[in-house]
């Protein structure tokens, strides 16, 4: 084995039990972060001309909001309201990644990043919560 090899093997492993012992939020978190850099990605290859990359990149992205779509507890009103956006999403992922137009992104990655940073503020305010109430986290 690679120096190379050896080393992404590490790292691999060290992401798989990050995400073994994640918090519910956390995983979440992470949802939101993948989807996120896997959009950039898209963007990225189809301002490149690669093709191919940004369908697999367009494809993960889309594989992460349908995850986000079944982790819904459609027993909440306010999960429908998010089904319905992340629904939204994933059909201008797959006119962008069909079309190859990567400015069909922009609003997708923005609304992302707003819910992504809310999802982070709500993580911390209650860990702080738990913090301060002695409990543990």
């Amino acid at each position: 084995m690679t120096a190379y090899a050896n080393q992404q093997t590490k790292a691999d492993i060290y992401k798989q039990q990050n995400v073994m012992t994640a918090a519910p939020g956390e995983l979440t978190l992470m949802l939101y972060d993948g989807c996120i850099k896997e959009i950039k990605l898209m963007r990225k290859y189809i301002e490149e001309g690669g093709i191919e990359k940004a369908n697999e990149a367009a494809l993960q992205a889309q594989a992460i909001l349908s995850e986000l779509m079944r982790s819904l507890n459609m027993q909440i009103t306010m999960s429908k309201d998010l089904y319905r956006l992340y629904e939204y999403m994933l059909g201008e992922l797959v006119f962008a990644n069909i079309h190859k137009r990567a400015e069909k992104t922009e609003m997708v990655l923005e609304m992302l990043g707003e819910l992504r940073d809310t999802w982070h503020q709500a993580i911390r305010a209650n860990r702080l919560q738990v913090m301060g109430t002695g409990g543990s986290i």
